[in-house]
């Protein structure tokens, strides 16, 4: 088996995460770290996935590229050379959430602050969120906080 890493860019449509899933067992690939997410009115999916070796990443991108649930989006496959399984710094210790006012330049200043303290950003959500009396922004951090500077991080 070797890994390659998928990252898929289209229009979000019903059956999309599906349509991919299914298209890569039928290869017999296996799905690792995967990420989805909805983007205005798109939709992003980057996984790592493990195939055989005698698949090829470009039989695995013509194969993703012809789903009717794709569309005319953007496919890419490439070698992923790195390990495929996280160190501790990118396992999950604490969920953070931020609500409020959209603030430009909040989300570079919440993530210097996670540096300050030695943690990890394993995953991150944010969105603007209109609301009757203005826009809230909301971001949601997925981190990796060293044990004995948690309760400062927090």
């Amino acid at each position: 088996m070797k890994t390659i890493l998928v990252s898929i860019l289209c229009a979000d449509r019903t059956g999309l995460v599906s349509a991919v899933a299914g298209r890569l067992f039928e290869l017999g690939a296996n799905l690792g770290d995967t990420t989805f997410a909805v983007l205005g009115e798109g939709a992003e999916l980057t996984s790592l996935v493990e195939i055989p070796d005698e698949v090829k990443p470009e039989t695995v991108e013509q194969e993703l590229r012809a789903l009717e649930e794709i569309g005319d989006g953007k496919v890419t496959v490439s070698h992923f050379d790195l390990p495929a399984v996280h160190g501790p710094s990118g396992k999950l210790t604490h969920y953070i959430r931020v609500t409020g006012g959209d603030s430009p330049g909040l989300n570079p200043r919440l993530s210097e602050l996670f540096v300050q303290y030695g943690a990890n950003i394993v995953g991150l959500h944010a969105e603007k969120v209109p609301q009757t009396d203005g826009t809230q922004y909301s971001i949601r951090f997925a981190v990796w906080i060293p044990e004995d500077r948690a309760d400062a991080c927090i």
